[in-house]
């Protein structure tokens, strides 16, 4: 076994862009590299080559090691669609719902099917990365844990712990993680790295001592703050609340933050445009006058629905089609452009019905049928590739005026008569250039951007070539093959 694990002292610490380019890193070393995360939690998901789902951040750390996405590279993800209910998908399929006071033993027998995950990416590897979740000093949910410590130690795979200085207090972070967790578990961190971090490093250096010198672990680098993370996708809500503000003389595209937003990295495409600003709507605001109004996904759609019409947003998107202006709805929002969203079965929450916003003639059933696939076609006269992971039928007039025909046959989504207001099931449809470049047209916005994928790409080089020049990444292939 050769396998390193990244841990970090809590949430947002930059595990996954991490263990990004690190695994770009070491592909660009000529080495077969795959990633692993035993459980995440995210609403932003993609669809696998296997035909099932996992946390986007592992597809995109699977572009990292240029390999295909699988299901075993995340085998429990979770995603939460209530405050205290999550949906729980194991190896890219659904397995039902799961309760917050449950989670504990509802995890129970699932530490098996992650071994067997890795183990399979293991034995088609040179080299496995790891990605854990959270914090391992999260000491109340340590018994029966299967996201850090308890992964590691059944496995065998050494940790580094990761700590960020980018929000205060990182060498407390890393102290007291050592100072809580059980002395077995602190064995097996073998090193540790700062990131993040702003400034000249030399100033870090009795920092790292000290942190050396209380652990016992090995210093590794301090990372700086590497501006190509903010250009790769992400799957944590917590970046929506530090989006930028629009600039002056740009086309602003306008997207509302519900509190189920899923998928929202379909609008990452929207960065690469000089042209436009994506603003980011947060709750208490009005949507803002815009060229385009664009509804995300949403894990919960119908209570998602009742929160915009809370916020009072659903005037704000009848404005603004009065006044000539687009929208475009993306899986839950194309459901909630519609005339009705109706759930017998209770698949998102409590079974009842809803009225859309009645901007499209559509309605939606949610099934308990979920279709996750990977797809590509053709709409408004441009090529898309994309995928498709929802639960619901959507019928009415407006399917006539289907927004895509893709390439099995099917049409796809609906367009209301004056041309205004569209709805795809599609996520992924702005990532193509000439694709993106379509929907600007509508505003008149020039796309200039590149694929999404290609900058993504890049991203990824740029992120390992600044490991490589601030990490001690051979020490770290070192306690890889070292193991435990």
């Amino acid at each position: 076994m050769v396998a390193v694990m990244i841990q970090g002292t809590g949430s947002d610490v930059g595990k996954s862009v991490l263990v990004a380019g690190l695994c770009r890193a070491l592909a660009n070393r000529g080495m077969r590299v795959r990633p692993f995360k035993p459980q995440n939690m995210s609403n932003n998901a993609a669809v696998t080559a296997d035909g099932g789902e996992i946390g986007r951040a592992q597809a995109t750390q699977a572009i990292a090691c240029r390999t295909p996405a699988s299901v075993d590279m995340n085998p429990v993800l979770l995603k939460p669609q209530g405050d205290r209910t999550s949906q729980m998908v194991v190896r890219g399929r659904v397995r039902g719902v799961l309760h917050a006071a449950a989670w504990c033993s509802g995890r129970d027998g699932l530490l098996p099917e992650v071994i067997g995950s890795f183990r399979r990416l293991e034995r088609d590897a040179d080299v496995v990365v790891v990605e854990g979740a959270g914090s391992p000093a999260e000491t109340n949910l340590r018994d029966g844990d299967i996201a850090n410590m308890g992964f590691a130690r059944a496995t065998g795979v050494p940790v580094v712990l990761a700590g960020d200085i980018d929000r205060g207090g990182v060498i407390a972070s890393l102290v007291g993680t050592h100072a809580v967790i059980d002395p077995a578990d602190a064995a097996m961190i073998r090193g540790f790295l700062i990131n993040k971090f702003r400034g000249d490093p030399a100033l870090f250096r009795g920092g790292m001592e000290t942190i050396a010198a209380r652990t016992g672990w090995r210093p590794l680098g301090i990372v700086p703050w590497l501006a190509a993370a903010r250009r790769l996708p992400s799957e944590d809500a917590v970046v929506l609340e530090r989006a930028a503000p629009a600039s002056h003389g740009r086309r602003v595209i306008a997207c509302p933050i519900t509190p189920r937003i899923a998928n929202f990295d379909d609008l990452d495409p929207l960065k690469l445009e000089p042209s436009v600003d994506l603003v980011m709507v947060p709750p208490g605001q009005v949507i803002p006058e815009a060229a385009m109004i664009v509804l995300a996904g949403s894990k919960a759609t119908r209570a998602d629905l009742d929160f915009v019409r809370a916020q009072g947003w659903d005037v704000d998107i009848r404005a603004h089609v009065r006044r000539g202006r687009p929208v475009l709805g993306l899986c839950g929002g194309y459901q909630m452009l519609g005339r009705r969203i109706a759930d017998p079965g209770g698949v998102e929450g409590e079974p009842g019905d809803s009225l859309g916003l009645g901007l499209l003639q559509v309605d939606t059933v949610l099934t308990g049928d979920k279709r996750v696939t990977q797809v590509a076609g053709e709409a408004l006269g441009a090529r898309f590739g994309g995928y498709e992971i929802h639960v619901g039928r959507t019928d009415g007039p407006d399917t006539a005026r289907a927004v895509a025909r893709l390439d099995d046959g099917r049409r796809d989504g609906a367009m209301s008569a004056d041309g205004l207001v569209a709805g795809s099931y599609i996520h992924g449809l702005l990532g193509k250039a000439a694709q993106r470049a379509a929907w600007l047209a509508r505003i008149g916005a020039d796309a200039q951007g590149p694929d999404h994928a290609a900058a993504v790409d890049a991203a990824l080089d740029e992120l390992a070539a600044g490991l490589e020049a601030h990490l001690d990444i051979d020490a770290i292939v070192a306690i890889a093959r070292e193991g435990v």
